[in-house]
């Protein structure tokens, strides 16, 4: 008998314990946004992003993973410097395939830096 006392005063704690938390909490409203993590380290905007950027750059986790906005951002960045820089190289090897189509008709070949200086005979 003393046991089924005792389970029924603790039952009547919890009860109240808990309805005194639902009382009270329910006049402060829901709880506030927690601010979503932002990636810390951004590729830089000033220069050219480097394969060291590239390496150290790490998202903030979130429930699902990784915040979506922050990889697209990064991934269409990474994009466009590389055509960019495919475009410069395109760029260069058609001046340089255009130089040499133009060397032969001007009767020699245009100098570079990678050919070698000619040696002169000393009798």
């Amino acid at each position: 008998m003393v046991t089924f006392l005792f389970l029924v005063v603790a039952l009547a704690v919890v009860v109240a314990a808990v309805t005194l938390a639902v009382v009270s909490g329910g006049e402060s409203g829901p709880l506030p946004e927690v601010a979503p993590e932002r990636l810390q380290d951004p590729l830089p905007p000033d220069r050219p992003v480097s394969r060291a950027d590239v390496e150290s750059i790490r998202f903030p986790l979130v429930p699902r993973g990784y915040r979506m906005a922050d990889v697209d951002d990064a991934l269409s960045r990474l994009g466009a410097e590389l055509a960019e820089r495919d475009a410069r190289i395109a760029d260069l090897e058609s001046a340089l395939a255009g130089a040499h189509q133009a060397a032969p008709h001007t009767g020699h070949a245009p100098h570079t830096s990678l050919d070698k200086p000619e040696q002169e005979d000393r009798p």
